[in-house]
């Protein structure tokens, strides 16, 4: 069975990567669920809810840039990224055993040499390495968010965030954080996906 949403345009949109993302996207419909990484009722907008949804951040990764998805979870966005934006270098970082074991399967099955999983919280990597981007989907709000992703940014580094709705209510919620951790702009961008139904919304975080 086949995703209901799939783009009919695909092979146009992401050329080269089109095959990657087809077969990410039919390894989510087919074990997503039962593998708890995707809800039953989000099956039928995988494609537009998630994983077009996901390259929304593709724009404000910096050329060549070396990135950390925290709690990458089923691999939204790193996986979309990586598959999408083969100059940068992506680092999956989660913590749960099982989730760790779905993304391995996927690098291999695409053949990502792109991108290495690190089974760990984000905290764990504080201090051993640090990366020109952050990118983060639903894994918190932002006043938590900062200060787990800011440790692992360089300098002039950003934090790209997939968000929803209350986006400007998080940034507000966050002005102590980002004090605190060194940001010098947050701006949110909206922005129109081709293939969803609705405006994506980004939240890129720089560090000063």
């Amino acid at each position: 069975m086949r995703q209901d949403d799939t783009p009919a345009n695909g092979p146009e949109l992401f050329g080269d990567s089109w095959d990657q993302l087809e077969t990410y996207a039919q390894m989510l419909w087919d074990h997503g669920e039962e593998r708890g990484l995707i809800g039953p009722r989000e099956l039928p907008r995988l494609w537009s809810r998630h994983i077009l949804n996901s390259t929304a951040i593709n724009d404000f990764i910096p050329e060549r840039a070396v990135t950390i998805d925290i709690g990458s979870g089923g691999g939204l966005p790193g996986i979309v990224l990586a598959t999408t934006r083969p100059d940068t270098h992506v680092h999956l970082v989660e913590s749960m055993e099982r989730r760790v074991a779905w993304l391995t399967e996927v690098v291999d099955t695409l053949g990502l040499s792109n991108l290495t999983i690190h089974r760990a919280r984000i905290q764990d990597l504080h201090g051993e390495f640090q990366a020109s981007a952050v990118t983060a989907r639903a894994v918190a709000a932002l006043k938590k968010l900062v200060p787990m992703a800011l440790p692992v940014l360089k300098s002039g580094g950003v934090l790209v965030a997939l968000k929803g709705e209350r986006a400007e209510l998080e940034i507000d919620d966050a002005r102590s954080a980002l004090r605190k951790n060194k940001v010098e702009t947050v701006d949110l961008h909206i922005v129109d996906v081709a293939g969803t139904d609705e405006p994506t919304r980004v939240v890129v975080a720089r560090k000063k």
